[in-house]
């Protein structure tokens, strides 16, 4: 083994528990909450484990080999050094920390230039206003109809509810994997042989068993502190959201993106919405603290990404 093929599998295992460990449970965080009660961890975990497999081989399938899903056509191999394996290290760290870090920016930073880096930074924030705008109208209507301050759902409901709430979290879970894998395969090869796929995928797995053993870590705090969202109906709806707008951009072209931006942005589009149609009930003083506090990290962790491509592009490896 090479130098560099160390650097590659370095990063990739740091990528690959960054990534599960932030980004995916931001995905499933509210999966985790809304059942951590009803089924044992591991029944959890084997529900998301098969999603996961199953949209890995349909991606490399249909792909010829690329786990990627065409997200990074803008961003070509490279040999991997060093400081390609720090990124995801840095990742590790604020993601320990609860911060919900970008992990496209903080990742393919230093692997993309600085064109598509602000191509990815401005598609991210649309992401986030349009995400936010949308789930502000959407549970002003809704708010008419529930609250979401109480799980008022009936029993004779639950089993259509729980259904439910599985179907969307797996069409999430898939949408989601089909944006972010992007930032584990760019340190692999672009065309991936049978017996790497597997190996992928086991280790995958395995960060994913990680997770949901302790109920999302300390990430999950961003979901569990949010009104009503570890309440079954409100998962659901939530799930519901994040992916058909995750599909959207991904339909839309093959440019990287945050989907935290995209995560938060609906969370804060939510808060804004169950606010104003329970004013007597729930301050907007609440509101605020909370909304700006997730904003702030996402700064802190946007921040923290181009101090590293800029150092990485500049000073380590110019051009």
């Amino acid at each position: 083994m090479d130098i560099h093929t160390f650097y590659a599998l370095v990063g990739f295992m740091l990528a690959a528990y960054a990534v599960i460990g932030n980004d995916a449970v931001q995905t499933l965080g509210t999966f985790i909450a809304s059942n951590s009660k009803s089924f044992k961890w591991y029944t959890l975990w084997a529900a998301a484990s098969t999603v996961l497999a199953a949209t890995l081989v349909y991606g490399w399938y249909v792909n010829g080999g690329d786990i990627s899903y065409g997200r990074l056509a803008k961003i070509p191999p490279m040999q991997i050094e060093w400081y390609h394996a720090l990124a995801p290290a840095v990742l590790v760290a604020l993601t320990r920390t609860g911060i919900p870090v970008s992990t496209t920016f903080l990742v393919l930073s230093v692997f993309a230039s600085t064109v598509v880096l602000e191509k990815m930074l401005m598609k991210s924030i649309v992401g986030y206003g349009l995400s936010a705008v949308v789930a502000y109208f959407l549970w002003l209507v809704l708010s008419r109809f529930i609250n979401e301050k109480y799980n008022a759902v009936s029993e004779k409901s639950r089993p259509y509810w729980r259904t439910l709430q599985w179907v969307s979290t797996g069409f999430l879970w898939f949408s989601w994997l089909s944006h972010d894998m992007a930032n584990i395969a760019v340190y692999l090869p672009r065309e991936l042989p049978v017996h790497l796929l597997i190996g992928v995928i086991v280790t995958l797995v395995a960060w994913l068993g990680v997770i949901f053993y302790n109920h999302g870590g300390k990430i999950q705090e961003i979901v569990l502190e949010k009104t009503g969202a570890r309440f079954m109906r409100s998962a659901t709806i939530i799930d519901l959201v994040y992916a058909c707008i995750l599909w959207y951009f991904k339909e839309l072209n093959s440019l990287p993106m945050s989907t935290t931006w995209v995560f938060v942005g609906v969370l804060t589009g939510r808060e804004f919405a169950i606010a104003t149609a329970n004013r007597a009930q729930y301050k907007f003083g609440y509101v605020f603290p909370l909304v700006g506090k997730d904003f702030a990290k996402m700064m802190v962790g946007l921040m923290v990404s181009v101090a590293l491509v800029l150092t990485v592009h500049y000073l380590i490896n110019p051009q």
